[in-house]
Parts: structure tokens; sequence; C-alpha cells
């Protein structure tokens, strides 16, 4: 019989053998795999829907009064990363369309799904959730000076912000509110009470689907670039492992608990990718396929180091104190 438990005991497996399926359907189903595109966002609502169902938002106020831990979280994700950020690409040096891709992915913190992997890396992610909206606003004032810090005045004729506020308000703000109703009417009715208790199944099955969709319905894009995008790689690739290295640095500079810890790790090395895509996909046209498919591949990067941070991160990079 498959309990609750026995699913998230065996989450890990259940990603990767996602990523493997997701992959094979894109490669031998291009048109089927393209085709699901659409359901990205709304299953990532339902995932996320999910997720905050469980957090008891009667404790945030605790969370939200965790000043240190937000003034680490700025510095990291809006001083620190965009530091490494510019010494990789320096390192790598890339034509302006990847170097586009790749600063729409990397200078955006997560605000969505990094909330789930928080939770499964054992951090707190009630802080995270908390975050969330200083994250967003912060990275929507800062990222035009990024990208003309990066690349040039040119952004400001090619970049678009309204396909970010979309994804924010449909990805965040709607399914937080129906997460927050529910728990209400849990409190008043049974049958809401029995509705809030299955909600905790859908965070593992859910994030299998969004994974599976998500690579079925980009892997193309990736394969009919794979040589000039390989080249990215790298940077993506060390900047996953370099983060988990600056995050523990800046939690110890600051006295932060273990699962704030944690917490800031995963956002320091998760991106904005599934959010910033529209964002990419909204370029013109010399510039939409390659960005667009940098930011795929570091979607698909990141999700192989999410899994591998979901272990690593609490038994080795912070582990509990004896």
């Amino acid at each position: 019989m498959i309990t609750r438990e026995g699913l998230e005991n065996q989450q890990i497996g259940i990603y990767f053998i996602s990523l493997i399926v997701g992959a094979l359907i894109g490669l031998n189903f291009e048109r089927f795999g393209t085709g699901l595109q659409w359901t990205i966002s709304p299953l990532i609502a339902i995932l996320l829907y999910g997720m905050f169902a469980q957090i008891p938002f009667l404790k945030l106020k605790e969370a939200v009064s965790n000043v240190r831990f937000m003034i680490a979280l700025l510095i990291g994700n809006f001083v620190c990363v965009p530091i490494v950020v510019w010494i990789l690409t320096l390192i790598f040096p890339q034509s302006t369309p990847l170097l586009l891709g790749i600063c729409l992915v990397l200078l955006t913190p997560c605000i969505d799904y990094v909330i789930v992997f928080t939770q499964l890396g054992k951090g707190n992610e009630k802080l995270m959730l908390a975050a969330t909206p200083l994250l967003f606003v912060v990275q929507m004032v800062l990222l035009p000076l990024y990208l003309w810090l990066f690349i040039g005045k040119e952004m400001f004729n090619v970049v678009q912000i309204q396909p970010f506020i979309e994804a924010f308000f449909f990805l965040i703000v709607i399914p937080l509110l129906l997460a927050v109703l529910t728990q209400w009417w849990a409190k008043k009715q049974t049958l809401w009470d029995q509705a809030l208790e299955l909600t905790a199944w859908l965070p593992v099955p859910f994030m299998a689907l969004v994974l599976i969709v998500v690579v079925a319905s980009q892997i193309g894009k990736v394969y009919n670039d794979f040589t000039i995008i390989i080249n990215v790689v790298p940077i993506y690739v060390l900047f996953l492992i370099i983060m988990p290295i600056v995050s523990r640095l800046i939690a110890r500079i600051f006295s932060l608990d273990i699962g704030a810890g944690r917490a800031l790790i995963f956002s320091m090395g998760t991106r904005n990718s599934l959010v910033v895509l529209p964002l990419a996909l909204a370029l013109p046209e010399a510039w939409r396929t390659l960005a667009a498919a940098v930011i795929v591949t570091q979607t698909m990067v990141e999700l192989i180091g999410e899994l591998i941070y979901i272990k690593a991160v609490p038994n080795w990079v912070l582990r509990d104190s004896k």
C-alpha cells in the first residue's frame, strides 16, 4: 500500500526517474512533448498550493521578524551571487544572447519551488515563504540594473517585465491565497479539514509531474542548439558547487541557525528559471531562441543539482548539531 511517508522517503528516486521519463518523451515524441509546455505553470501552481497548505501561516510572524536571515538573504542573492556570476562569465565568455539568458536566470533568486526544495532539504521553509515578497520586489528593481551592468543599455529596449509580474501572480499569489483559505475553512468544517490533510499528498507527485513536463517540453530546444549552449553548462555546474560554500560562510557570519542556514543555501543555489522563461520567450526573435535554450539548460542542470542538494545539504554541507 502506498503511503505519504513512503512517497516522501522515495522522492529522490522518483524525481530522478521523472527526469529520464521527460527526456525520453521529449526526444522521441517531440511534438507531443512540446505541446506539454502549457501545463508547466498550472502544475507548478498546484504544487505550490500543496506546499503552502502545509505551512502554519499563524507562525509566519516569527519568520518575518528574523531580521538577520533577511539581511543575509539579501546580501547573498543580490551582492554575492552577481559577483560570482560576473567572475564565471569572465572565465567562460559568451555571445550576447547567451549572456542575456545566463543573466536572466542566475541573477534572479527563485520565488516558487525553492520553498519545496528547502522543505525537502530539511531547511526552514517558513523563512523562505516569508522572504518571497521581498525577493520578488528586490529582483524586479535590480534586474534592469544588473542587465545594464552586464550587457549594456540595449537591454532596456529588449526585456519586458510584464510576463514576470504575471508569473508571480499566478504561481505565487493565487496558490498562497487558496492555501490560506483552505486552512481557515479547515478550522470551521470537518470536510475542509479532510481536504487539508489530502493536500499533504500533493508535493511529491506534482513535483514529479513538473519535472516530466519541463524536460519533455524543452529538451528539444536544448538538443537543437546543443553545440552552442553546451558552453554554458560549466557556468551552471560551478555555480551550484560554489553557492553552498558562499552560503555557509554568510550563515556563519550572521550566526544563523541550522534551518535558516539551509534555507539560505537553497535560496542562493536555486534560480528563477521557470518564472523568467516567459521573459526570454517575449524577447525579439534574434534573441529569443538562444536565450530561452540557455534558461532551459539551466533548469535541467539545476533540477539534477537540487536532487543532490536535498541529500547533501542536511547530511554533509550543514548537518544538525550533535
